[in-house]
């Protein structure tokens, strides 16, 4: 099914790994500290992005005077903890499985290297990529193609060669803007 493309890219949060509720309630937990509230669509809207910029849209809603970074680093430390305990892979890690040593992969995430490379050794699917590009490896994040474009370039792969799988609105963008194909794991 995939075999005209030369690499594979996943995006990881809801994509290969069910993530996302544990991220939510790390959220409500962080975000309850300082009283502040959120709305659950708009944090849907904000898949893939950085969890500064998560932040920055809390901050900005709630109008509050609080360091987006340190923000990000509290919700970073919390859901650290909680992940390691809690997360599954989804049913796309068997496309992940059949397809290792056939083309490079790499995992291209808006989540921080620290997590995302604890969480895929913790599961033990690290071994299966040849690279994993993660917020703190890029200046301009999703929707923007950067992280797509380093995850090509780890892989040695030209990026229109390559295929990106992703479960959000601005990776599918990304993956626009980088020049690759893509497919929204939502749908299948």
């Amino acid at each position: 099914m995939y075999e005209r493309y030369a690499g594979l890219i996943f995006d990881m949060d809801g994509t290969i790994l069910d993530t996302e509720p544990t991220h939510r309630k790390a959220w409500r937990e962080v975000l309850g500290h300082y009283g502040l509230r959120f709305d659950e669509q708009a944090m849907v809207a904000l898949n893939g992005s950085p969890t500064w910029r998560i932040a920055q849209a809390v901050i900005e809603l709630n109008h509050a005077d609080i360091d987006p970074h340190v923000l990000a680093r509290e919700k970073t430390d919390k859901v650290k903890s909680m992940l390691l305990d809690s997360v599954q892979p989804l049913p796309l890690v068997e496309v992940v499985k059949a397809w290792h040593g056939r083309r490079p992969m790499s995992v291209g995430t808006g989540s921080e290297s620290a997590i995302a490379e604890a969480l895929l050794a913790h599961l033990g699917l690290r071994r299966y990529f040849d690279a994993v590009v993660a917020a703190d490896h890029v200046q301009r994040h999703k929707p923007a193609p950067d992280t797509f474009l380093l995850c090509a370039e780890r892989m040695g792969v030209v990026p229109a060669r390559c295929v990106v799988f992703e479960d959000a609105d601005f990776g599918l963008q990304a993956a626009s803007a980088a020049g690759m194909d893509a497919v929204d794991v939502r749908l299948l």
